[in-house]
């Protein structure tokens, strides 16, 4: 055998020998087949709502929630996933938890949750053509920010609301500053409170000017979450809104000058935000809404009680609401008696209702048509 011949039978048997392994490492590996991921709550096409979580080792699970009277028993499958049906739920946005053995906790099969301090809230949401919900009309944006406050030395998040139309037209809008509870955050509002969503449909109709909506974290001392009453708390909070946030959102955004141009509002704690702040503010507000709102004490707004000619003077709209069965009622009819004895002007809108968010989006479709007309 020559040597070309030689060479070529051993590329040849060396080949042969190596092929198995080379085709075994271009093999791809098995791929681990993923569980099924659990969906919950869906919609049945005859309008039942079906919840649905995986909890093999559980003992006892519930729902509950603003569409159930009651906690209601889940039942457990074969494969060790809860179920529970509702029969029907009439369209609207609803808070709801599922309890494990005792532990209260979100729908890890829905990613839509309530932004809070201590996230355990799900939310279900069935459209109706509602106010609050996503029409077939032009929509503004939001926008989020993260900034280091210098007054307080503190790093802090907010969100911002343009009007559709903000990015191409060239105007410049009226600023509401709009806080949210005790329990909640800066993303609350929009999140769960579709505050843009209401705002949308409302100058679609015609029925409120367009505005730049401010939400901050009304949380600055992370300590006060526990004590929504916290002077400190409130007092930091002015100073960053008034020092950091503003000052910041009229450079990036193009809004209206004058304190005819501007408003303050909030629910619950934030509620007590807009009228201490907006009350002894006055040069910078000149609207105010309160929203089932934990009130100020009477020396927070001292000067205001005691200069009801000048206060009056300055004040386009004071506006007050709660429902009748909020636990904040008699701490309302208390204030509002302290401004009937001082003589200042303010709407008082009773309402039904409890302290919940289905009552605060309701008064914000009501109190958004006033501002800056």
């Amino acid at each position: 055998m020559n040597k070309k011949r030689h060479a070529c039978l051993m590329a040849a048997i060396l080949a042969a020998t190596l092929y198995p392994s080379l085709q075994a490492a271009e093999k791809p590996p098995t791929r681990r087949k993923q569980p099924t991921p659990i969906v919950s709550p869906t919609i049945q096409p005859d309008g039942k709502v079906l919840f649905r979580m995986k909890a093999p080792k559980a003992s006892e699970v519930t729902l509950s929630g603003q569409m159930t009277k009651g906690k209601i028993e889940m039942k457990r499958g074969e494969t060790g996933v809860w179920s529970a049906t509702l029969d029907s739920v009439e369209p609207g946005i609803y808070e709801y938890s599922i309890t494990v053995d005792g532990v209260k906790m979100v729908d890890p099969g829905n990613m839509q949750t309530k932004p809070q301090r201590s996230p355990r809230t799900s939310i279900l949401s069935i459209p109706g053509n509602l106010l609050h919900d996503f029409l077939d009309v032009p929509h503004g944006t939001v926008h989020s920010h993260a900034y280091h406050s210098q007054p307080i030395n503190r790093f802090r998040e907010m969100r911002i609301y343009t009007p559709p139309g903000y990015e191409t037209n060239g105007r410049s809008y009226p600023l509401l500053v709009l806080q949210h509870g005790h329990s909640d955050c800066f993303a609350t509002w929009t999140t769960h409170g579709k505050a843009h969503w209401i705002l949308d449909n409302l100058i679609a109709a015609g029925k409120a000017e367009p505005m730049i909506v401010l939400m901050l974290d009304g949380h600055p001392i992370p300590e006060s979450f526990g004590n929504a009453r916290s002077e400190e708390n409130t007092e930091e909070l002015r100073r960053d809104l008034l020092e950091a946030a503003l000052p910041m959102v009229e450079k990036l955004y193009r809004l209206k000058p004058g304190r005819e141009n501007r408003a303050i509002a909030g629910l619950s704690m934030g509620g007590l935000h807009s009228l201490t702040i907006g009350l002894t503010e006055l040069d910078t507000f000149a609207w105010i809404g309160a929203f089932s709102a934990a009130v100020p004490s009477e020396d927070a707004v001292k000067t205001v009680l005691e200069n009801p000619t000048q206060t009056n003077g300055r004040i386009k709209l004071l506006w007050i609401s709660i429902g009748q069965d909020d636990f904040l009622l008699k701490e309302n009819k208390t204030f509002i008696g302290r401004l009937d004895e001082s003589s200042i002007k303010y709407e008082w809108h009773l309402t039904e209702g409890t302290h919940c968010w289905p009552v605060w989006r309701t008064y914000f479709a009501e109190f958004a048509p006033r501002l800056f007309r």
